[in-house]
């Protein structure tokens, strides 16, 4: 797991939409901080600081280190962003504190790595990625970046399935009732033309020796 990015942030004094309005006009975003059986607190965010991060990506499935002021830090997870409805700009954020225990649901991106090595796309096969990420329930203090798929070793006609990745320990696909697939080289397109064209002349071949026979 890579280091811990920081959300910054200040204690908002005052709540209801006043307060929340009067914190956008100074370039900060409202927020609020719940759960772990502790009180709600209502922080601001800077705004300029919060849209980097959004634009990033995987802001809602990205572990995060709390920083706010005069408070210990808490590891927290977004879990819901508002948007203005005509600019798309964050309006508001949602965060959820979590132990180092604690479970979460959460999409992680599937990584492929040896393109260059593999069999199958060295034939010209065709990489076909059925999921691009997974949802999986893991433990806060040991959230993966990635799902890594080794292409190196497959050759036309493979495919890799959920049970072919190592996922770290105490983690576990949300799909437990089928071993769900994830990518497969298919055939090029050049061979499956020519299977399809072998199986046309061996048809007519096949209808041709039956119009003899009669």
């Amino acid at each position: 797991m890579a280091e811990m990015p920081n959300i910054n942030a200040t204690l908002r004094t005052g709540t209801g939409k006043g307060a929340a309005r009067q914190a956008r006009r100074e370039g900060l975003v409202p927020g609020v901080v719940y759960g772990d059986n502790a009180a709600p607190i209502a922080i601001n965010v800077k705004f300029n600081e919060l849209l980097k991060q959004l634009r990033a990506g995987r802001f809602l499935s990205t572990l995060f280190n709390l920083k706010v002021d005069g408070q210990e830090d808490v590891r927290v997870i977004c879990r819901g962003v508002q948007r203005d409805v005509v600019k798309d700009l964050p309006t508001h954020i949602d965060l959820m504190r979590l132990h180092r225990n604690s479970r979460v649901n959460l999409f992680v991106p599937v990584e492929f790595i040896n393109h260059e090595t593999s069999e199958g796309l060295k034939k010209g096969g065709v990489l076909t990625v059925i999921r691009s990420e997974v949802e999986l329930k893991v433990t806060a203090d040991n959230i993966p970046n990635s799902l890594v798929v080794d292409l190196e070793n497959l050759d036309v006609g493979d495919h890799v399935n959920i049970s072919d990745i190592d996922l770290p320990e105490g983690t576990r696909p949300m799909i437990m009732d089928r071993d769900f697939v994830i990518a497969n080289i298919s055939a090029p397109s050049s061979l499956k033309s020519s299977d399809s064209e072998d199986e046309e002349e061996a048809t007519a071949e096949g209808e041709a020796e039956g119009s003899t026979e009669e």
